[in-house]
């Protein structure tokens, strides 16, 4: 008598305090496959993943699995006769297309494209560090122009009406500000989306002193090399992406080597305008501790005179 085969069945069951994401991601993890290939076996049908196993192997698998947070069980594969031309005939539909250990021309989910569909002004999808960059650029390069337009508006209004002015490049300048703010906010999504985090994330930029180095991580952490929870990784960097990119770069490099010149100047200009201050000061002291008060010459005549008592004018 053969000895007894056992199969590990899942019936889309979870373990206790597990979050059906993160079993998915584990799922994906271990089967080295993407989350939407896991997805079919969260269809709510029982399926084997794994079949014709000894007890201790059955053990093994179990083990394994269980560690991703999903309930597998193991059960006793029941012994079918058949013959070898049935074998030959459906081996290609009966390669257990509901396992992930199936060999790869088994389809384990429905087909998903290699790359995303660039979305720039929507919340969904995923763009990399180098489009987050070029298409940043882009939208500073049209805002810079608007802005001078509506400066000179402002301009031609105020030299008729100032107050008139005033008011209507204050509202076209609000409208543009609201503008640029929503556009960076969904290339800001999308390059957290990139990178496995979720959208809700921004609002971190507005928390003191975290929102400060908060756009720096946006751009320096990479993003996932496969599909995650968002969808497929973006598509290849352009030339034009890796041109803007390296403008937006040699831009921040220039303003950061401009700013630190301009600081060691005004430093250098404070020092210098404190040192002449300090020796225009001590110049008037000196001078003024230097001065000598040399005492009246008197002659032997105007010492007799002072020597004489006054003479009283009644008397005279």
């Amino acid at each position: 008598m053969s000895e007894p085969r056992y199969k590990i069945v899942f019936d889309g069951a979870l373990q206790p305090g597990v979050d059906l994401t993160t079993a998915k991601l584990n799922l994906a993890d271990l089967f080295k496959s993407d989350v939407a290939g896991i997805e079919r076996l969260f269809n709510g049908r029982t399926v084997a993943l794994k079949r014709d196993l000894s007890h201790s192997d059955a053990q093994t698998y179990l083990q394994a699995l269980n560690k991703t947070g999903i309930d597998a069980r193991v059960e006793t594969e029941t012994v079918i006769d058949l013959n070898l031309s049935d074998v030959h005939e459906q081996s290609a539909a009966m390669a257990e297309p509901d396992s992930p250990y199936a060999p790869p021309r088994a389809s384990v989910g429905e087909n998903m494209p290699a790359f995303a569909t660039l979305k720039p002004f929507s919340v969904e999808g995923r763009i990399g560090r180098l489009r987050f960059l070029a298409w940043t650029m882009v939208l500073s390069l049209v805002t810079l122009p608007i802005v001078g337009v509506f400066a000179l508006m402002a301009l031609g209004l105020v030299a008729g009406d100032s107050t008139t002015g005033l008011i209507i490049g204050g509202i076209l300048a609000f409208f543009l500000f609201v503008a640029f703010l929503i556009v960076s906010i969904l290339f800001s999504v999308q390059r957290l989306h990139d990178i496995g985090w979720s959208g809700w994330l921004w609002l971190l930029n507005l928390v003191p002193f975290v929102g400060s180095f908060f756009p720096l991580v946006i751009m320096v952490v990479p993003g996932n090399a496969g599909a995650n929870r968002y969808g497929p990784p973006p598509p290849p960097n352009s030339t034009a992406v890796k041109v803007l990119c390296s403008l937006w770069i040699v831009f921040f490099a220039l303003i950061f080597v401009g700013g630190m010149l301009g600081g060691i100047s005004a430093i250098q200009e404070e020092y210098e305008s404190s040192v002449e201050s300090s020796y225009d000061s001590g110049s008037v002291n000196t001078d003024e501790i230097g001065v000598e008060v040399e005492p009246p010459v008197i002659s032997s005549d105007d010492a007799a005179e002072a020597a004489q008592p006054p003479v009283d004018s009644a008397q005279e």
